[in-house]
């Protein structure tokens, strides 16, 4: 009893510490959106899709009309001996010319191929604002259970130093040995070198966080406990693959690549095939000083309209060896699109299972604190009795705590574990994120 009530003050400190810290933590989703606005990896995605846009829109130029306008001057000497003529004259004109593509089969192609451009680079914004929800939520609880550690080993610092106290006590009135106190002095010793490390990895740890969302000195809000951790639904990990099939950005990812190969042989299929244009011009032209043959002002105005049509005869084999060409990606890219679901099918399972062991892990490890408790009373009870020696309640104590430890681990672990799986199926979003940042400390 009286060393529950020792342990009473430092209890009391640790949760002060943590509430007067809490005033300026920040929750997950805070952290998020700072990390959005500032991640490297992600804006560099956000600008590459702002690029690709552009790029898919610079192949609707190929059915659009085109249009320009040109115009010029020029000063001419004109000499003739018989009879003898000497003089000048200037000549100025202005063109306006216009084509509109009527039939190109490979500028339509292209076209194609800037839509699903687009559909291909919204599908790698997603894939990027995917990781950085789980980055960001991994540097989250990396924090927090950095912290979690340092505090269980500074408690389990605090009770030791209490045990070693008490072994000293003892064999000064000659009630125990002083092989009590050196196993004591050791387990002190230990746990010195356990808080120096558990401070450098919080060090490290908040580094990190600090790094990738642009904060110095970010706090996290520590998880609510007892905690209702998210239970997986559905419960068939074959729907959670089936999911995946529509919306995973890596598929998506390898079907717009797939239609843009089967595009490229379409591309490669037209330069057999004739095209048909739609031209006009409008040109003005004048002679203010007149012309060789004449000394009057001279304009003329000429305006035409006309098709212009391109039959292909021959090009060396080139085109055929470029549709064979075509037709090999595009069976490269359809091959692609099934490992892609492979991997995708794969990685579900693997997350489906992951989260239920873990949620299995948490339930154990909560019986086990609740043993480990009670072992710890029973071994400190039998210590003053006489019928336990100081090294039982010494390995109780750093059961107890090794527990704790694990316990709050397997809680975070189960908290990404349930976002990894709903990015391993490709359907994780910021309303996943609100979830779990629900499950914080207000």
């Amino acid at each position: 009893m009286h060393n529950k009530r020792s342990l009473q003050p430092l209890v009391l400190a640790v949760a002060s510490a943590l509430l007067s810290m809490g005033a300026q933590a920040q929750n997950l989703a805070e952290l998020y959106d700072s990390a959005r606005a500032f991640d490297a990896a992600y804006q560099s995605a956000k600008l590459q899709y702002d690029a690709n846009l552009a790029k898919g829109e610079q192949a609707r130029a190929g059915i659009l009309p085109t249009a320009g306008v040109s115009a010029g001057a020029s000063l001419t000497g004109f000499h003739n001996t018989s009879p003898v003529t000497d003089r000048s004259f200037s000549t100025q004109n202005a063109a306006l010319t216009a084509t509109q593509p009527l039939y190109r089969p490979a500028n339509q192609a292209a076209y194609q191929q800037g839509l699903r451009q687009a559909d291909l680079a919204k599908a790698q914004l997603d894939a990027a604002e995917q990781d950085l929800i789980v980055r960001t939520s991994q540097g989250y609880f990396d924090v927090l259970a950095a912290q979690d550690t340092l505090a269980f080993v500074r408690a389990q610092k605090a009770a030791v130093a209490e045990q070693l106290a008490s072994a000293k006590r003892n064999f000064e009135v000659g009630t125990s040995t002083i092989t009590d106190t050196r196993e004591a002095q050791a387990r002190y010793d230990l746990v010195i070198a356990q808080e120096i490390s558990s401070e450098n990895d919080l060090r490290v740890k908040k580094l990190a966080l600090d790094t990738l969302v642009g904060k110095t000195g970010a706090e996290p809000k520590s998880l609510l406990v007892p905690v209702n951790l998210p239970v997986v639904a559905p419960q068939d990990v074959n729907a959670w693959v089936l999911q995946s099939e529509a919306v995973h950005p890596s598929i998506r990812q390898a079907q717009s690549n797939l239609e843009i190969a089967k595009l490229e042989v379409t591309k490669a299929e037209a330069g057999h095939k004739p095209t048909l244009d739609l031209t006009g011009s409008y040109n003005i032209t004048r002679n203010p000083s007149g012309t060789a043959t004449s000394a009057l002002t001279f304009n003329t105005n000429t305006a035409t309209i006309g098709l212009s049509l391109n039959v292909p005869l021959f090009a060396g084999f080139s085109t055929q060896n470029r549709i064979r060409e075509t037709l090999s990606l595009s069976d490269k890219a359809s091959s692609d699109l099934e490992g892609a679901r492979r991997n995708v099918a794969q990685s579900t399972r693997t997350a489906f299972f992951g989260v239920v062991s873990g949620q299995g892990q948490v339930k154990a490890l909560e019986a086990a604190e609740l043993s480990s408790q009670s072992a710890l009373d029973a071994n400190k009870l039998g210590y003053q009795v006489g019928v336990r020696i100081n090294i039982d309640v010494l390995n109780s104590q750093s059961q107890l705590f090794q527990t704790k430890r694990d316990l709050a681990q397997a809680r975070y672990n189960v908290l990404l574990g349930d976002l990894r799986l709903r990015q391993a199926n490709g359907t994780l979003s910021t309303a996943d994120l609100q979830k779990v940042n629900s499950l914080l400390a207000k």
